[in-house]
């Protein structure tokens, strides 16, 4: 079975935003390399699984990579 198309971009974690309350969850606000100026940063539940499947926490300052990937046919070839 062949990979689906995809693109991995640097990004760094900008901003860790505190939960204001007990219902919500805390967010990172991750900033993407290569992206314009306005739509560069994503923010994200700040709630990931490790190797091992343990909660874990992206941190300040982190670098992480961002990948967009599409299933084949929700893609046409570049001319």
């Amino acid at each position: 079975m062949s990979e689906k198309p995809s693109a991995t971009l640097p990004a760094t974690v900008e901003k860790i935003i505190k939960s204001p309350s007990a219902s919500e969850p805390e967010k990172a606000q991750i900033a993407v390399e290569g992206a314009d100026h306005l739509y560069r940063e994503l923010r994200i539940e700040n709630a990931l699984t490790d190797e091992n499947g343990d909660k874990v926490r992206l941190k300040l300052g982190a670098e992480v990579e961002v990948t967009i990937a599409a299933e084949p046919e929700a893609t046409i070839a570049q001319e």
